[in-house]
């Protein structure tokens, strides 16, 4: 099974949707795990024994279709490093889109990373709808596919896989807009206000 390093690269690692994801990737993880958190800053630290492990899984949020910057420093680092034994890189990827292949720019992004470095890329999981799902009824939905997701790591495989909410993009927008709207209302903030640049004022 090998030893695996889940490098959260949200820039609210501390308090993010993928620590969330993260944390439910290491129940399913049988063997040795850890998790580094790109907030921490602490990068060198934890490239110098890179080598250590057999896998390597970047969990993180969608960014204008791309990656978060705090992620690209980490990456930046990382192809620094020369070691002649490198761990196998799994990705597990979140939007807030319903649709899971908004993620597909960034996948690309993550497998250019690979090829230009000497990584074998293994496994990947979009999630559409990653900001809402694990609060629904749906929330068994993505847990499973983070079940296979993590069988596939196991197995070296080299697989894509997809989830988000089963449901009809008028209703997704209809549940986004209240859920914003009572957002809004918590922190004082109106309908028209979030429509326009006065909620950065």
């Amino acid at each position: 099974m090998g030893k695996l390093l889940i490098v959260n690269g949200s820039p609210r690692a501390p308090k993010s949707n993928s620590k969330k994801y993260s944390a439910i990737l290491k129940k399913f993880w049988k063997g040795q795990v850890e998790e580094y958190m790109v907030t921490a800053k602490d990068h060198k630290s934890v490239l110098l024994k890179i080598q250590q492990y057999d896998h390597l899984v970047f969990v993180f949020p969608l960014y204008v279709d791309s990656l978060p910057v705090p992620f690209m420093d980490f990456l930046k680092q990382l192809e620094q490093i020369k070691k002649e034994r490198k761990p196998i890189l799994h990705v597990l990827i979140n939007c807030g889109f319903l649709e899971s292949e908004q993620n597909e720019v960034a996948i690309k992004i993550m497998k250019l990373f690979c090829k230009k470095n000497h990584f074998s890329y293994g496994m990947t999981l979009c999630i559409g709808s990653g900001e809402a799902i694990l609060t629904t009824p749906f929330a068994f939905i993505v847990k499973h596919k983070i079940r296979k997701f993590v069988y596939g790591i196991q197995h070296e495989k080299q697989k894509i896989l997809k989830v988000t909410m089963p449901l009809s993009k008028k209703s997704f927008i209809k549940a986004s807009t209240k859920y914003w709207e009572k957002y809004g209302r918590q922190n004082k903030i109106t309908k028209e206000q979030m429509a326009t640049m006065k909620i950065e004022e």
